[in-house]
């Protein structure tokens, strides 16, 4: 079954309202920008980090529209020195690819291993999107059914002050 597909089916099965568009590949914000649609959605970037030893590792959602200093974000996150988590890590973990990370990928952490910090900023706006671990889609969700699918994944997450 391919990755979007997965990501609908478990968005149904769990009776989970969405929006689904499709556009072209877009591996990074600046080339997704181009195909979003004005969908009244704040668009998210999504960075997967690992510490220092390598055994944690955490997915950081914001909006796409601001940046983020690695530093500021270690010290804001009190979890030591981080560094992006590589490209095994990433299928390893997540099941994705770079390019289409999301929180989506968290229904292939079977172990909830990966934890999830989440831009408190997010909570503002009444919907949120993401790559439905496909980058050639976009998935708009309302921010309380977005809520409703961190709790069907069950990983540890936690909205905080990123910037």
């Amino acid at each position: 079954m391919e990755r979007e597909e997965c990501v609908l089916d478990y968005l149904e099965k769990n009776g989970i309202p969405f929006e689904c568009y499709h556009h072209p590949e877009s591996p990074t914000i600046d080339v997704a920008k181009q195909y979003w649609k004005n969908d009244g959605s704040v668009h998210c970037k999504n960075l997967f980090f690992r510490n220092h030893k390598g055994n944690r590792h955490y997915l950081v959602c914001f909006d796409c529209n601001r940046n983020l200093d690695i530093h500021d974000l270690e010290h804001r996150l009190k979890q030591g020195k981080l560094s992006f988590a590589s490209e095994q890590r990433m299928e390893r973990y997540l099941g994705l690819r770079p390019g289409s990370v999301s929180p989506f990928g968290l229904i292939n952490d079977h172990e909830n291993h990966v934890y999830l910090f989440l831009d408190r900023n997010l909570k503002n706006y009444g919907k949120v999107s993401f790559h439905p671990n496909d980058n050639r889609a976009t998935v708009v969700l309302r921010m309380e059914d977005f809520e409703r699918y961190l709790s069907c994944v069950g990983n540890s997450y936690e909205f905080t002050e990123l910037y």
